[in-house]
């Protein structure tokens, strides 16, 4: 199982960890104290959204955070000051050579808090918003150009819906870049 390459402090948190038949080892860790999911809700959107996206064998960490540490993994790795919503570490540049997606994902439980009342939907719903953008990296999309950006918010649509969830309430913006 990959594990996140950074260290996570200790809480009372459980940490959820789900297998399904199609070989997904999705590993959840919560290291944030201002959203409560149920348990195993997260895993299960990734394994909805993993099937969906036609990805059969995955090991994938998704660490969830406040925005303090999301801030300083942001400045660490790309070398941009102040929180963001998501960070991707995938585990092979080119892609996976044995055929399993393997990687971190870091989504900010305050940020989702944060814009899911601007924009009047369920924090929830924006973390899984989130760790679905984070799959579709991890899967090979980028929103570097107008033209990526276009194919992965459509793709996010057809993932939100297959983890039973609504489309994003408005048009994403171009997410931070170093």
């Amino acid at each position: 199982m990959a594990q996140p390459s950074f260290p996570a402090r200790r809480t009372r948190r459980p940490r959820a960890v789900a297998a399904d038949a199609s070989r997904h080892e999705v590993d959840v860790v919560d290291r944030q104290r201002s959203l409560r999911l149920p348990r195993g809700w997260l895993a299960g959107v990734v394994h909805r959204a993993l099937a969906r996206q036609g990805i059969t064998t995955a090991e994938v960490c998704v660490l969830l955070v406040d925005d303090r540490r999301i801030a300083r993994l942001h400045a660490d790795w790309l070398g941009v000051a102040g929180p963001t919503d998501v960070i991707t570490f995938a585990s092979a540049a080119a892609g996976p050579p044995d055929g399993v997606l393997r990687g971190d994902i870091v989504a900010s439980a305050e940020t989702a808090r944060r814009v899911a009342r601007a924009v009047g939907w369920q924090p929830r719903q924006e973390l899984a918003y989130y760790v679905i953008h984070g799959i579709l990296h991890l899967a090979g999309y980028d929103d570097m150009t107008a033209a990526d950006r276009r194919a992965m918010r459509a793709r996010e649509r057809v993932l939100l819906a297959a983890a039973g969830l609504p489309p994003a309430p408005r048009p994403r913006r171009a997410r931070n870049r170093p």
